[in-house]
């Protein structure tokens, strides 16, 4: 691993998911090679399309930002507090916006009730919108003050009240905290488990990233605390022999997503080449971009995110006004989130 300062990692994950975000929303649900087709060099550009101006971050993005804010003024997970946030943006009419998410969001019912209420009727909820906005909470839950065990759930549901947070503690409960975590933030809206363990696996691989070790090393304990009625599709998506081409899905959904980040990150040597991979493979190139910008960028930091790229970024906030973070906003928000 390269040796870099823990701020510049930390950063990295959060600003390198808003960079391939916006630089893959243009290519949304376009086909493979979409990327190299514009960019034959390779060096790409925020070209805007599709709706998106030129760095303009999406519901990804969006969702990652209110998470963080959360997560800083409720001291911890307070999964009531998400949960309104997200439905305050949703009300907000944001330009793209999951079609679970939004059902979810907008069916009226409580914040513990809505996506398992959702799963129950559509049978269907591993979708990579749990995915997409894990850059900041993953950060949050990895920093040096590490929040308690969680309080009891309702059965079949990682929820719990706010979480206090207290010194680092040993490995392995680093791991478990930081994949609860993960399960709790994307029950919120995934009643699917599978979304829930592809989300704890982001978590803990982006913990092991800044921590300045090899996530890809670490997959194998990471999937050792895995689900076991998940582990065995989640060894196969995230084995080294995996590439997008043996996927049984849209990636859209969870498992060909974060596969592909993985994969980007095993088979290039730069954020850059990482993220134009990504892309590269079509379909649901926003949130793809956005999972392996995450992992990426914890690994390489944010040093390696070209300025062409960080400069015309932007995130607007639908339903808070006038709102807009840009990359100095959300670097600030990464230290925060990594020091508090």
């Amino acid at each position: 691993m390269i040796s870099l300062s823990r701020q510049d990692r930390a950063a990295g994950a959060v600003v390198g998911s808003a960079v391939g975000d916006a630089l893959g929303a243009p290519f949304e649900f376009g086909p493979a090679g979409v990327y190299t087709a514009r960019f034959p060099d390779g060096a790409g550009t925020m070209c805007g399309g599709g709706g998106w101006d030129p760095g303009e971050a999406t519901d990804d993005t969006q969702m990652a930002v209110l998470v963080a804010e959360s997560l800083l003024e409720r001291d911890g997970f307070d999964p009531p507090d998400v949960f309104d946030r997200f439905r305050r943006w949703a009300a907000g009419e944001p330009k793209d916006i999951g079609l679970q998410t939004e059902s979810v969001l907008t069916s009226g019912d409580p914040w513990d009730l809505a996506a398992a209420v959702h799963f129950q009727i559509n049978g269907r909820a591993a979708g990579n919108g749990s995915l997409m906005r894990a850059a900041t909470s993953a950060v949050y839950f990895a920093g040096p003050g590490q929040p308690d065990g969680a309080p009891a759930s309702r059965p079949g549901q990682p929820h719990g009240e706010a979480l206090p947070c207290r010194p680092g503690q040993p490995h392995e409960h680093a791991r478990s905290v930081t994949m609860d975590a993960a399960r709790r933030i994307a029950a919120l809206t995934h009643g699917d488990r599978a979304a829930w363990e592809g989300t704890a696996v982001l978590h803990e691989l982006i913990r092991v990233a800044l921590n300045g070790s090899d996530p890809l090393a670490a997959v194998p304990d990471t999937l050792a605390a895995v689900h076991p009625d998940h582990r065995e599709r989640w060894s196969a998506v995230l084995a080294p022999g995996w590439h997008p081409g043996r996927a049984t899905e849209f990636n859209g959904a969870v498992w060909p997503c974060l596969g592909t980040a993985l994969w980007a990150l095993r088979t290039t040597r730069s954020y850059e080449d990482a993220l134009a991979a990504a892309i590269d493979v079509g379909g649901d190139t926003d949130t793809v971009a956005a999972v392996t910008g995450a992992l990426t960028g914890a690994v390489y930091g944010f040093g390696a995110i070209p300025s062409r790229w960080t400069g015309p970024l932007h995130v607007p906030l639908p339903g808070y006004g006038d709102r807009v973070l840009r990359t100095p906003d959300l670097v600030a928000l990464a230290g925060r989130l990594d020091g508090r």
